[in-house]
């Protein structure tokens, strides 16, 4: 039996070679090479000189670009977040753990200053000539240089309800007016979009937004009122009466309010419920504003002291006597650096109120300030009557002349800058003025942090998130970062604290340290004890001398002269 013979993959047909060798082009060359085990193929001379030539170009590549650019140290500064741990951390496990955070704080730090390439606004400025002062350009010089989107932001509102005080939104989107005699409105001021107008037919001393645009805080002339953006009236506070100021927390969810009587009332807007109230015992104070560095309240009275208020004391965390006379308006920058004061003395003085140390300035203006405000490039806008005069760096350093100048026909109630915006909003007496100050406002916003253009999906998600990460009222301190540090009791009171409770036997513990003789020798130990035993003698003896001088003095009579044994001069006794 004959056994089929399967080909393989490697047997090759001799016809078919020879058929495809016939038919290829006798141009062709075919070369056949053998290469022996341990023999190595040598690369050409032009190969390598291409691999030396490429070598060496990333060797230039790499003198030149050498990792990333350099950042400049004043962004990092700006973005620092404090200063580093020291060598205190004896552990080792927990000292890596804080280098670990610490790299990490570093990283963001870079990454913050090297993101700035993209933010694209930039801040604004006035361009005059070398002879021309800043002073002398007008509103109606500034609308025809820029283009028309910026020059509606100027605009004047007449109304007929008394004086009106103004305030934006936090993400600078929306304007609150309220007048004296009961004019409520609220609206959109860059689409000029109304949200309500009302008549509360009761006198207006201050309003303010809450934590979002849709609800907003009347102190009428009874009580506090809450309405929402269509008018309608939500709550009714009567447990706070005859409010004169008001300030919101955006971080904490605390409206504080002050009255006419003295008692601040600090009202939690999450739970509806009142934190704190007491007597700050300053009377009738209406010179009120908040730190936001810390979001501490500072009070001004009329003699001239400035008191610094937190929710859960009832006594001033700090005072500072900043002029004779009485104040008529504090102010204080967002970062918590600088406190501006003005008296009726006509004077306005710039305060470092971190080491509530100062004056840093002081300026003699041409009458009482009615209002000062900071803006978020920390500009100065001072009202004096009828005329807003805006200050440029003048903290930091001693400004000649003021930067802007405007002239009202109204006299002046109140002014708020926008956020992100170059705007000045003025409340007179005859309405609402809005006027452009070029570089007042932050030209970039964090849209997580404040949104101007926010949906109302996004209000809503916002509203959530600053609820979950609401701040409590206890932690309003002069000093933020003391929840960052260790309190560590001592033994001592440690012990009274076990005492102060009654089903506990205190234990009697000696807390004074004693000192020990280890690790002397045994003659000097002797010389210890000879020591003690010596003093110890003397003590017996001094103690046995003293009582007998005492049973002298008893037995030894004395003359009695009566009545006149008060001038007796009695002897000097023996220490």
């Amino acid at each position: 039996m004959k056994v089929r013979k399967e080909k393989r993959y490697y047997d090759v047909d001799e016809k078919n070679t020879q058929d495809t060798k016939s038919e290829k082009n006798d141009n062709v060359q075919i070369f056949n090479i053998k290469i022996k085990p341990g023999y190595k193929v040598k690369p050409s001379q032009s190969f390598n000189k291409n691999y030396k030539t490429n070598r060496d170009e990333i060797k230039k590549n790499k003198k030149i670009f050498r990792g990333k650019a350099p950042i400049n140290k004043k962004k990092l500064e700006q973005y620092s977040r404090g200063e580093g741990i020291g060598k205190g951390v004896r552990h080792p496990l927990h000292a890596a753990k804080l280098k670990k955070k610490e790299r990490k704080h570093n990283y963001a730090e870079e990454e913050a200053a090297r993101a700035e390439i993209l933010l694209t606004e930039e801040t604004g400025f006035l361009d005059v000539g070398e002879n021309r002062k800043t002073t002398a350009i007008t509103q109606s010089i500034i609308a025809n240089n820029v283009d028309i989107a910026a020059a509606t932001k100027i605009f004047d509102l007449k109304l007929d309800f008394g004086s009106y005080r103004a305030k934006y939104s936090r993400n600078g989107r929306h304007l609150l007016l309220g007048g004296k005699r009961g004019h409520l409105a609220a609206f959109d001021w860059v689409t000029k979009k109304l949200h309500c107008e009302i008549n509360v037919m009761e006198s207006i001393h201050d309003i303010s937004w809450l934590h979002i645009e849709t609800m907003l805080a009347v102190a009428q002339k009874e009580w506090l009122y809450i309405y929402d953006n269509t008018g309608t009236e939500i709550h009714c506070l009567k447990n706070m009466d005859k409010i004169l100021r008001m300030e919101f927390l955006p971080y904490h969810f605390l409206l504080a309010a002050v009255n006419e009587y003295g008692f601040m009332t600090w009202l939690d807007v999450s739970i509806g419920q009142v934190v704190g109230h007491y007597n700050n015992r300053c009377g009738r104070t209406s010179v009120m504003t908040q730190n936001p560095y810390n979001a501490t309240i500072c009070l001004g009275n009329s003699k001239g002291v400035v008191s610094l208020w937190s929710p859960t004391v009832k006594e001033p965390l700090a005072k500072i006597l900043c002029h004779k006379t009485p104040l008529t308006a504090v102010a204080v920058d967002n970062r918590g650096m600088y406190m501006a004061t003005s008296g009726v003395d006509r004077s306005m003085k710039i305060w470092d109120i971190r080491n509530l140390d100062g004056p840093l300035q002081d300026y003699r203006l041409r009458s009482a300030p009615v209002e000062l405000e900071f803006s978020q490039k920390d500009m100065l806008a001072v009202g004096l009557g009828e005329v807003v005069e805006v200050y440029n760096d003048c903290c930091s350093k001693t400004a000649s002349r003021p930067y802007l100048r405007h002239r009202m026909s109204k006299s002046i109630n109140n002014f708020k800058f926008c956020p992100y915006e170059d705007v000045l909003g003025i409340g007179t007496s005859g309405g609402f003025t809005s006027i452009i100050v070029p570089g007042s406002g932050e030209p970039n916003f964090d849209a997580l942090e404040s949104n101007p253009f926010q949906t109302k999906k996004q209000r809503k998600e916002a509203e959530v998130k600053a609820l979950l990460e609401k701040i409590p009222a206890e932690l309003i301190t002069l000093n933020p970062f003391e929840v960052t540090e260790v309190d560590v009791p001592t033994m001592q009171e440690q012990m009274e604290a076990k005492k102060k409770l009654l089903y506990l036997k205190p234990k009697k513990v000696d807390t004074t340290p004693r000192r020990k003789n280890k690790g002397k020798t045994n003659i000097a130990r002797k010389k210890i004890i000879k020591d003690t035993t010596r003093k110890e003698f003397i003590a017996q003896a001094i103690k046995a001398q003293k009582m007998l001088d005492l049973s002298e003095k008893q037995t030894t009579p004395q003359q009695s002269f009566g009545v006149l044994d008060r001038f007796v001069s009695k002897p000097k006794s023996r220490k």
